[in-house]
């Protein structure tokens, strides 16, 4: 009679550890299937930020030309120095063709994408920080009778241009995303020629332009123009 217990014990006892094994097997099944989730709604998350500022920034930069009647300058590359005063400030001039970073400081807004970490030492890498071009003729003060000096041009991920030779775009902000590259167009040697579109494994910049006849609208409809 006890053998037979001792049998049944052993039996009971195996019964159940099959059973945690079973369930450490779904959970730990659970877990990794939450883990790529997680990463891409972190991705999401950052993105949607990212955009959230982006058009902020676009609405500074407005704000900003409504006020001084020209669009600023970028703070020039050669600005590195955090204890430096013209660090995250607009440069009092800047020359054709230039791109810099956008000069936060000057139009109140954040630092850095969503990605990036605000410096702290001259050594410290710009990763995350925004991106800035602007048509040197509108850093002065603009008048109807402004055109644009530069031929900026926006493509998509195909090379189909998103804007028109006309009125190309006078201003152009854009974060190098995730991989804090520089990527496609908005990397190579062209300069007068940025990129903007979906996210693809080779891509994932993200960027916004403002144009001639937008900046007019605005001026306008404020009587600065």
């Amino acid at each position: 009679m006890k053998s037979q217990n001792l049998v049944r014990d052993m039996k009971l006892k195996g019964f159940t550890l099959t059973e945690m094994a079973v369930v450490l097997v779904i959970v730990s099944l659970l877990i990794g299937s939450l883990l790529i989730p997680l990463g891409t709604q972190q991705e999401m998350r950052y993105r949607s930020e990212t955009e959230k500022n982006l058009a902020e920034i676009r609405d500074a930069l407005l704000g900003y030309a409504l006020l001084n009647k020209k669009l600023p300058c970028p703070m020039p590359k050669s600005v590195t120095d955090p204890t430096d005063a013209n660090y995250g400030v607009a440069a009092s001039s800047c020359s054709p063709g230039t791109e810099g970073y956008l000069p936060w400081k000057t139009l109140g807004v954040r630092e850095v994408d969503a990605w990036g970490t605000p410096r702290s030492n001259a050594t410290d890498s710009f990763s995350g920080y925004w991106l800035y071009r602007v048509d040197v003729n509108f850093t002065n003060t603009i008048s109807i009778s402004t055109a644009a000096a530069s031929s900026i041009s926006i493509k998509d991920n195909n090379n189909n241009a998103l804007t028109g030779s006309s009125e190309p775009p006078i201003a152009v902000v854009f974060s190098t995303g995730a991989n804090r590259t520089a990527d496609g167009l908005n990397g190579d040697s062209t300069p007068d020629v940025y990129q903007s579109g979906e996210v693809t494994s080779t891509f994932d910049d993200m960027l916004i332009w403002l144009s001639r006849p937008l900046i007019f609208s605005r001026m306008v409809a404020a009587g600065q123009l």
